[in-house]
């Protein structure tokens, strides 16, 4: 998957969450690519995020913090 792709998926997550309160769209962000996303493609997220997150949903930056911390 190229980067543009994880950011274009990742940021039409944040989309369709972007009317919910603001707690519970971070945690559907989060929720939902730590149960759709494969472990390559969210280590793919959390690597880009780590390089700077250029490009990301601020809502996918908050949840990736979710995502690095157990279920």
């Amino acid at each position: 998957m190229t980067t543009e792709r994880m950011l274009t998926m990742a940021n039409q997550i944040a989309d369709f969450f972007r009317s919910f309160p603001h707690e519970e769209a971070v945690a559907g962000v989060a929720q939902h690519v730590r149960q759709f996303w494969d472990p390559r493609m969210r280590r793919k997220l959390l690597e880009h995020l780590d390089a700077g997150g250029e490009g990301f949903d601020p809502l996918v930056r908050e949840a990736a913090a979710r995502l690095r911390q157990p279920a």
